[in-house]
């Protein structure tokens, strides 16, 4: 079965790819300052680099075909950076940006501030619960191989919740189902939710563990997207028998000077003032990248 009817974004060069993450992070703060509860700002801004270049380029999705049997899949673990997968995917053209502006977070939403399958057509997975993602994942590729099919499954994890026993499970079964359609992101930001990582939970040799199930181990800066692009360039073809992981280096907060690696800010709120400030740090870190 051939995946070449479907779009993979591949006409976005690196400097496109780089601009709608902007335009995702400007978006996230704006809502942020618009919410009147706290949104998951600090995870989303750190994985939003990666959501640019997964549903931008680098998976076979169809936002007007959402159940092309052909399609890529997409898992967000990390339930929590709801937000930042449905901004992207809105602006990838799944669905309204005005929509998610208007009633996120609230009662019967479809955007809630964990993703619902039953909610929101184009979702693959109902997520929040840490350490589930991987586990499905496998799941679904496991069938795309008793199928028959070709696509690939992509999941998106946070490194905090590699510290569950489930996510070690799914690595073994990937490895021993020969699982090479399956494709995991971790967004490596070395932070939980109220302490740095190897405080409480002790990861390295994080690359190595991977290794030791027996995984494809890619290691990038997950903000260099000429990287992001290569790793996904440089995917195994989704026959083979090795499953992928790409240890995604990141900076929670990424992008807002005074957010950046600061644990206050796995989630709030902005205030005028505040979103004023985040937008400059923004604008301001953009421009030193391009210097």
């Amino acid at each position: 079965m051939s995946t070449k009817t479907l779009d993979a974004g591949a006409l976005h060069s690196v400097e496109e790819l780089e601009e709608l993450s902007f335009e995702l992070r400007t978006k996230l703060l704006e809502l942020c300052g618009t919410y009147e509860g706290a949104v998951h700002i600090g995870g989303d801004l750190s994985a939003a680099d990666i959501f640019t270049v997964l549903f931008h380029y680098g998976m076979h999705i169809d936002p007007t075909d959402i159940s092309n049997p052909e399609r890529d899949r997409f898992v967000l673990s990390k339930g929590h950076a709801a937000v930042c997968m449905y901004i992207t995917m809105a602006m990838r053209g799944f669905f309204s940006y005005e929509g998610i502006v208007d009633t996120y977070g609230q009662l019967d939403s479809a955007y809630g501030m964990h993703p619902c399958k039953v909610q929101l057509p184009g979702v693959e997975a109902s997520t929040g619960s840490l350490g589930h993602g991987l586990p499905l994942a496998v799941g679904m590729a496991l069938s795309a191989r008793h199928r028959g099919d070709d696509h690939r499954v992509f999941t998106l994890l946070g490194d905090g919740e590699t510290g569950e026993g489930s996510v070690w499970e799914a690595a073994m079964a990937g490895r021993s189902n020969k699982l090479g359609n399956l494709v995991a992101f971790i967004d490596r930001n070395r932070q939980l939710m109220t302490s740095h990582a190897e405080e409480r939970v002790m990861f390295e040799p994080y690359p190595d563990k991977w290794r030791a199930f027996g995984w494809n181990v890619v290691e990038i800066d997950g903000h260099d997207m000429g990287q992001l692009v290569g790793a996904i360039d440089a995917l195994p073809a989704p026959d083979s028998d090795v499953p992928t992981v790409i240890i995604a280096e990141t900076i929670k907060g990424k992008g807002v000077d005074f957010m950046e690696r600061n644990l206050a800010w796995h989630a709030g709120s902005l205030g005028a003032a505040d979103l004023e400030k985040a937008l400059a740090a923004l604008q301001s870190s953009r421009t030193k990248e391009n210097v």
